[in-house]
């Protein structure tokens, strides 16, 4: 029996992980599974070695704060990984773990094939990095076309599949029609603890300035189970009446396709707004260390995808000292006087989402890959 095992670092690569499964077993079933994940790959039936959570350092500084802690996480999975001796070790994002853990196991057992899903950032930093991972990554999944050519240049066999976030439409219909009335303004202020501290009391005060004009709008918060509560506790200190917080992944689409506008913390929850064609803006704030560290590395010019790819302001985005109420709030209001910014905006925004799509799916071109190295 063919075996794989699934490394990942965080809750995202484990629920990409379990889409690529899934697709795995719909053609190949008598494969042997081990894992680092999470309640993805356990609610199918996948055994994680560890919690994941015992890994799950995201910021650079916890990077830096725990890395005694990480390195002996990578000893001890190492280990684990040979014990089970996969004929694929199958690692997905979080490469400050994950490419730690292949490149060790690459060294000791060069025969175990090793393939990657999400390319680390070279093209916004440390392209470096290419050359090295040559050593030890036999194939890499890339999620953009454009990234091709970093790989290719150093021969590193690589296959572009596109970004799973963008794979299928949710055209389930949810009966909220409650939830549904009115102009919908969605907000997406992020799921970690530092965001939310950095990006809520910015949020309000824009609402604050909203409200002063008695213009109707309802501000819907995205939240996920975990946030849910922190920015419950927030919200009702302020008592505004035009607020609520949803954390339902189904009602969650359900109000983004209803929004008339969006603005959203920098990152891949962006591409989501996107794809069903709702004007937004990116904000993002963080604290003076994490920005100095990134703005010393990161050689782009801005920080939404849809804008790298267009080496453009496609999508305003407002950072650091310009994360504020006013400037948000000038921002949609300029945006939502202007009908033909707006579809300006998505013209572009829906023809560069085009270009992100796989022919079927991510997940299916993954798994595809993977079944490759299994004859």
């Amino acid at each position: 029996m063919k075996k794989i095992f699934i490394l990942t670092g965080e809750p995202s690569g484990d629920k990409l992980a379990s889409e690529v499964v899934k697709e795995l077993k719909k053609t190949k079933n008598d494969i042997q599974y081990l894992s680092v994940g999470g309640q993805h790959l356990n609610s199918i039936g996948i055994k994680s070695i560890y919690d994941q959570k015992d890994i799950t350092y995201i910021a650079f500084t916890d990077v830096l704060l725990n890395i005694f802690k990480i390195k002996k996480k990578i000893n001890e999975t190492v280990k684990k990984i040979l014990d089970f001796n996969p004929d694929i070790l199958f690692s997905v994002d979080s490469p400050d773990f994950t490419l730690r853990v292949t490149k060790d196991i690459k060294l000791k057992k060069p025969n175990i094939k090793t393939i990657h899903f999400i390319a680390p950032k070279v093209w916004a930093w440390r392209e470096g990095r290419v050359k090295k991972m040559k050593s030890f990554i036999d194939h890499i999944l890339l999620l953009f076309d454009f990234e091709k050519k970093y790989f290719d240049k150093e021969k590193i066999k690589n296959t572009f599949v596109g970004h799973p976030i963008l794979d299928n439409l949710n055209h389930e219909k949810i009966e909220i029609k409650e939830l549904l009335k009115g102009k919908i303004i969605s907000i997406f202020p992020g799921s970690r603890l530092s965001e939310l501290k950095s990006h809520l009391p910015i949020l309000i005060e824009f609402i604050k300035k909203m409200n002063e004009e008695k213009i109707d709008y309802r501000y819907i918060f995205h939240a996920t189970d975990r946030s849910k509560k922190y920015l419950s506790q927030i919200i009702n200190k302020n008592n505004l009446e035009n607020i609520e917080i949803i954390s339902d992944e189904k009602l969650k689409n359900a109000v983004i396709k209803k929004s008339i506008f969006a603005i959203v913390k920098s990152g891949t929850v962006s591409l989501e707004v996107c794809k069903y064609s709702v004007p937004s803006i990116i904000i993002y704030k963080m604290n003076f260390l994490n920005f100095f560290i990134a703005k010393s590395f990161l050689k782009i010019k801005f920080v939404n995808m849809i804008n790298i790819i267009n080496n453009k302001e496609v999508i305003p985005e407002l950072l650091q000292n310009e994360c504020n109420a006013h400037e948000i709030y000038k921002t949609v209001n300029y945006f939502l006087k202007k009908p033909d910014l707006i579809n300006e905006q998505l013209k572009q925004v829906n023809k560069t989402i085009e270009k992100l799509r796989s022919t079927t799916s991510s997940s299916n071109e993954a798994s595809n890959v993977l079944l490759s190295y299994l004859r």
